[in-house]
């Protein structure tokens, strides 16, 4: 029986839900993402009361997500922080210098103020995310579900929360 078709597809699975979810199997992750931000960080940024922060995948520690309690997970208001470790041979660094690459259709924004360097990648249909490098860690921060001019605010806010963390 061939099994190579059906591995492939499950690992390809995997890296398309939890793209940084096969990274603690080849090193110690900085901590769980769900210890970055409290649950009256994210509340406040948001301007509503939301639930402690859950695994996205609960194997991978490098991903969370805070939402409103009941509230819907897909289309909601929420925000989801993934912490980027080592990915093969990439480094968190490699990952934050690769997400610069321009590609068609994405736009890439430089910010200042923001760690040691820092962008936000707005792609069609997903939205605005704030990518941040610090020393040798990077992560990106999500907002979802408010008007574009808020989104970005607010990923900054909570960024710089972040940071007080790395």
């Amino acid at each position: 029986m061939n099994f190579r078709a059906p591995i492939a597809a499950i690992v390809g699975a995997i890296l398309i839900v939890g793209g940084s979810g096969l990274t603690s199997a080849y090193a110690a992750p900085p901590g769980d993402a769900c210890s970055f931000l409290t649950q009256t960080q994210v509340s406040t940024v948001l301007g509503f009361s939301v639930a402690t922060g859950q695994r996205i995948v609960p194997t991978n520690a490098m991903m969370c997500g805070w939402s409103g309690t009941g509230a819907p997970t897909i289309g909601g208001k929420k925000v989801v922080l993934d912490i980027f470790g080592p990915f093969g041979k990439l480094t968190p660094g490699d990952r934050f210098a690769n997400g610069k690459t321009p590609a068609q259709g994405i736009t890439k924004t430089p910010v200042s103020g923001v760690g040691d360097d820092a962008y936000y990648i707005t792609t069609p249909g997903l939205g605005t995310g704030l990518n941040v490098k610090k020393g040798n860690s990077a992560f990106q921060i999500r907002v979802y579900g408010f008007p574009p001019d808020q989104i970005e605010a607010m990923e900054k806010t909570l960024a710089q929360d972040v940071l007080a963390k790395l």
